[in-house]
């Protein structure tokens, strides 16, 4: 199973399906993705092979730490992320995986900024904000 970018020069190989998958509500995701929230399914980083060069972009989170993003420099989607307070952990954007059966969100988090008609399952953990 791979993740990667439009153009096919930045991709990661996974080890598989994981189940920590969250989905973001923030507007911080929302406009990293230009859709309503985003996606990441969570690897440890040693799991994880990625291959071709990515651009960085970090950002502050609301609650303090520091957000990464890794995006093709070609054709510009993310394809994964790096969070300050899960340092061994790597985001991929699960839009990059292209598997319409990968694994739904375990998690919702920032709810209080999520678009009106957006349904997230109810059988998963929801947040207000952050997990804390």
């Amino acid at each position: 199973m791979d993740a990667q970018c439009q153009c096919g020069q930045l991709s990661l190989k996974l080890p598989g399906a994981t189940p920590a998958v969250v989905a973001c509500h923030c507007i911080a995701c929302q406009r990293r993705t230009g859709s309503p929230f985003g996606v990441l399914a969570y690897y440890p980083a040693e799991a994880l092979t990625i291959v071709g060069e990515a651009k960085r972009f970090e950002r502050p989170t609301d609650e303090g730490n520091r957000f990464e993003t890794f995006f093709c420099p070609e054709c510009g989607s993310t394809v994964y992320a790096k969070a300050s307070k899960h340092p061994a952990m790597i985001g991929v954007a699960v839009g990059a995986i292209a598997d319409p059966g990968f694994g739904a969100p375990i998690r919702s988090v920032w709810e209080q900024s999520m678009h009106a008609w957006v349904t997230m399952p109810t059988d998963i953990e929801h947040f207000p904000k952050g997990r804390g």
